[in-house]
Order: structure tokens, then C-alpha cells, then sequence
């Protein structure tokens, strides 16, 4: 019997965030993955140029649709563009009682934002507090807390406490906007860390998606029934796996994608 994910985001024309890049992570780590389309871009590895969101009445079919049917087991949200799109969502997962992860996808990698000013204190109020786990990077953090950027594991640990003290159940605070040799990620629920995973900087332009990534396989994990400290060390290898055999595909001239099937071909 499959394993099956739902991944609730904004498609990527790229191929390499959002609903796609989800969909080829899922798939990548053995897990069945459904999708609710909250928002269509015009996406490059360069810019995102245009952005639709999808109809409320739509997503909510979608979400009904696919939870009506499937047995889906953990869901990974992403991008949701608006305060509208929030509400709707938070509506349509009242009752679901699995593994939900939030990356509060905010800009692209190129730089454009993805989430209105408005919407960043609805996404704070209205959906953290229901999510399992919220997987922001450094900026994100920030953002959410209204506070500056952190500088030090000692600064990502503090406002990860912050998080979850909002409503969080646990928080990973992603570090590689840090600085420094080693990257590291930090799991915190409510007071505690749970785990510190770390590996070296890998120097590369080419990490469009990585957010989606990690978040995505994650989920994938906690689908399969994994803890979420081990879901989180599963996913954390993956995504270092998956920037490594990044440079070899060679997509586009900006920002380009990670290898999502690195140990498939390539």
C-alpha cells in the first residue's frame, strides 16, 4: 500500500520549486504525491514574472477532492500568495488530523516575492499554530517575528522558541542564509531542541527550490511514519545529496534547480 503525501503550493513553470519540485521529491523518497495548486507563475531559474492565484472556490475543491479519496497521511504547504488563500486553506483542513508542514514560502530565489505584506501576520496567526512543523529560513524567521535576522545558532535557537511559543508545535531553523563553513538546521519544540543537523557549505548557485525541497521530504518521511527527528535527518541528507549532483544538470542561466533524481540518472 503507498505511502501518500499532499503537497499544497504554487506551481513553478521551471520545474524546479513548488508543486513540481515537491511532486519529484515525494516520488524520489517512495511516497505518493498529490497536489492543490494555489497559485501559477511564470517562473524561470532567472525571475518569476508573472503571478495567477488560483480561485478560493478551486482550491478548496482540490483539497476536498483529494482528502475526500486518498489517505493521505502528512501534508507539506507552501506557497499561498494571500490572506484569502490562508483562510481557505485553514478551513478546508479542519478535520484532518495528520502531519502538516508549513515552509512560509515568502520570495523566490531570484529575489520576488511570493507572499503578500498582508498576509505574513495571517500566516503567522491562522496557520502555524496548526501546523506540525514550520521550516522557515533565516529571513522568514524574521519576517514572521517582525524581529531582525538571526546571526548565530545561539540567535536561531532563541527565535525558534519564539515560534513555537506563538503556536508552533516545533520549528526547523534553516541556516543556510547563515555564514560560515557549516551549514546548520535546527529542530525546537516548545522550550527543547530536539536535534542540530549540520554539513558542510556547498558552493554552488544552483539551490532553486531547496526550501521546497527540504520541506517536501519531510513530509514524505512523517507520510511514511517516520519520528520527526529522524523524518528531518532523512530529509536533511537528501536535499545535501541533491544540491551536490545539482551543477551536473545544467538548467537554465540563473539560479538552477536541484538534482531531485540524482540517484536515478544523471
Amino acid at each position: 500500500m503507498a505511502h501518500i503525501a499532499l503537497t499544497i503550493a504554487g506551481s513553478d513553470s521551471g520545474g524546479g520549486a513548488g508543486i513540481q519540485a515537491d511532486l519529484k521529491t515525494m516520488s524520489a523518497l517512495g511516497v505518493y504525491g498529490a497536489s492543490v495548486i494555489t497559485a501559477v507563475t511564470a517562473q524561470n531559474t532567472r525571475a518569476v514574472t508573472a503571478v495567477h492565484a488560483i480561485p478560493l472556490d478551486i482550491i478548496e475543491a482540490q483539497i476536498s477532492a483529494v482528502l475526500g479519496d486518498l489517505d493521505v497521511r502528512a501534508i507539506k504547504i507552501g506557497m499561498l500568495a494571500t490572506p484569502g488563500i490562508i483562510d481557505c486553506v485553514c478551513r478546508a483542513l479542519k478535520g484532518f488530523d495528520g502531519a502538516v508542514v508549513l515552509d512560509p514560502v515568502m520570495i523566490a530565489k531570484s529575489g520576488d516575492a511570493l507572499l503578500a505584506p498582508d498576509a505574513v501576520s495571517a500566516l503567522r496567526r491562522r496557520l502555524a499554530p496548526r501546523a506540525t512543523l514550520v521550516t522557515p529560513n533565516l529571513p522568514e524567521a524574521a519576517a514572521l517575528l517582525e524581529g531582525p535576522v538571526a546571526r548565530t545558532p545561539a540567535e536561531m535557537v532563541e527565535q525558534g522558541k519564539a515560534l513555537c511559543a506563538g503556536g508552533a508545535q516545533a520549528v526547523l531553523m534553516k541556516g543556510g542564509h547563515a555564514e560560515g563553513a557549516l551549514c546548520e538546521d535546527i529542530l525546537i519544540s516548545g522550550g527543547e531542541v530536539l536535534a542540530s543537523v549540520t554539513a558542510p557549505r556547498q558552493h554552488t548557485r544552483n539551490t532553486h527550490g531547496t526550501g521546497c525541497t527540504l520541506s517536501s521530504a519531510i513530509a514524505a518521511g512523517l507520510a511514511k511514519g517516520l519520528p520527526l527527528v529522524e523524518a528531518t535527518a532523512e530529509a536533511h541528507r537528501y536535499v545535501q545529496q541533491a544540491i551536490a549532483a545539482a551543477d551536473g544538470l545544467n538548467v537554465g542561466h540563473g539560479h538552477g534547480p536541484l538534482h531531485h533524481f540524482h540517484h536515478v540518472w544523471g
